[in-house]
């Protein structure tokens, strides 16, 4: 019966991110069909931002209407919308329709609003459930929030980029020379895509499937006892959690909710001891929270809007496999941090510009597109692959290391961390799509026709 439960807690925990963490990792060969091309990333990082009204709703209604929403019934709403919005976009994830003389993927768009909705809010209402159980299942609930961005991705590698190819298109026009208008063919090189290893289709279709067992795990798990007398200290001994976005205030259930990275950790062993406070002056605290701030604005808005221009110089194959190991970093730094935790500023800092310097590295690549160096060597590729991969990494480990070291402060601290790590990851996203989208600060060039200097 507990290793029943164990699973329904994991596959309850694989549906909380992996709508949207299935999203980056198709973008890759969405955006070469959608109208949108490689503006495609910045507009799902603002509407995922937007999305964030669901998890502020159920947090303000917890918190001045206490026990009006009920707490099952929601989760119930919240993953059966999910499953819906997976299986209609499986099927009108390419209709277009034409907006002020421009075709855009609406369907697609507002499909992805309510996905990123559907995410967010599991944030601020999966893991409150969780806490009516035995404390052991929310670690196994961690582990399945671990794999729904591991899953994705994997699936992703399986599915392949589609090999593209350049092939010589001949075109037909009229050329008018005084009164004749000659008939003549011309010819331009082009990027062919190949088909993948399996649709889009089928990805969106097993993309439901893991939301629709999400959702017959956690029908199943509501007919487990529920251990209602746990108080926050019993359920949580020594545990920190991080989740996407602000914290659920009611005294019941207190939890910190971050998306990048959501795992437990004993600090200080077995027991019943909550870990030693630890005292910070105001300098350390300002330094921890404006890292936290600055952080999140890079992984969460300003980078992954401009991931495709920074990527697809390089070829299909270098995006897709950007895309698909950055999203496997992710939750592999969050283990790495569970047993290797640190409280070190001094590494924070070091790790923190570390990060940044391939975030920068990654930014100067996407404004030099679509001539970004080494553009015709394999050494190009293999650099911004692993460029995006580190950078992903390094900087979940700094994430978690600050919640390591708030966690031990004080349960507001992490209130605190919250706050800002929203905060960063919308002033992100506010400042790039303004700048891909409306002022066209990047450009982009089919792979084949590109005339760069040598």
């Amino acid at each position: 019966m507990a290793l029943l439960t164990h699973l329904l807690a994991c596959a309850f925990g694989t549906g909380s991110w992996v709508a949207v963490n299935g999203l980056w990792v198709e973008v890759p060969l969405l955006v070469t069909v959608l109208p949108e091309q490689w503006d495609l990333p910045s507009y799902i990082t603002i509407i995922i931002q937007m999305a964030n009204v669901g998890p502020l709703f159920v947090t303000l209604m917890n918190r001045f209407r206490p026990g009006l929403m009920k707490e099952v019934t929601v989760i119930y709403i919240v993953v059966s919308v999910g499953v819906m919005a997976c299986l209609l976009l499986s099927f009108l994830w390419n209709h277009t329709s034409i907006i002020a003389g421009k075709s855009h993927s609406i369907a697609f768009l507002i499909l992805t609003f309510f996905l990123s909705l559907v995410d967010c809010t599991s944030s601020v209402t999966f893991l409150p459930f969780m806490m009516q159980l035995q404390p052991q299942y929310t670690t196994t609930f961690f582990i399945g929030e671990g794999l729904s961005g591991l899953i994705p991705a994997l699936i992703a590698l399986g599915q392949g980029s589609g090999i593209s190819t350049c092939a010589n298109i001949s075109y037909e026009v009229n050329v008018t020379a005084g009164n004749e208008t000659v008939e003549s063919t011309i010819f331009q090189m082009e990027t062919q895509y190949l088909p993948p290893n399996f649709s889009t289709l089928v990805f969106f279709l097993l993309m439901t499937a893991m939301m629709l067992t999400c959702l017959l795990a956690f029908f199943f798990l509501t007919r487990q006892p529920k251990v209602w007398e746990l108080s926050q200290q019993q359920l949580f001994p020594s545990n920190i959690v991080l989740n996407s976005f602000d914290q659920i205030l009611d005294e019941a259930a207190d939890s910190q909710l971050n998306s990048s990275c959501s795992f437990s950790k004993d600090l200080k062993g077995h027991g019943d001891i909550l870990p030693e406070k630890v005292s910070y002056s105001l300098t350390k605290l300002t330094f921890i929270y404006l890292v936290i701030t600055w952080v999140s604005a890079l992984t969460n808005g300003v980078l992954p809007s401009v991931q495709s221009y920074s990527c697809l110089p390089y070829g299909h194959t270098a995006y897709h496999l950007a895309a698909t190991l950055s999203s496997m970093a992710n939750p592999l730094a969050c283990v790495v941090a569970t047993f290797l935790p640190s409280r070190s500023l001094s590494l924070m800092g070091f790790l923190t510009m570390a990060g940044t310097g391939f975030g920068a590295y990654n930014m100067a690549i996407a404004v030099m597109s679509p001539c970004p160096l080494l553009q015709q060597s394999q050494w190009g590729d293999a650099i911004i692959v692993l460029s995006w991969v580190l950078f992903t990494g390094t900087l979940t480990y700094v994430k978690v290391m600050a919640g390591v070291i708030l966690r031990s402060r004080s349960r507001n601290a992490l209130v605190w961390y919250g706050v800002l790590e929203q905060l960063g990851s919308l002033l992100g996203a506010l400042l790039m799509f303004p700048l891909v989208n409306i002022y066209s600060l990047f450009k982009s060039a089919d792979y084949c026709s590109l005339q760069c200097p040598v």
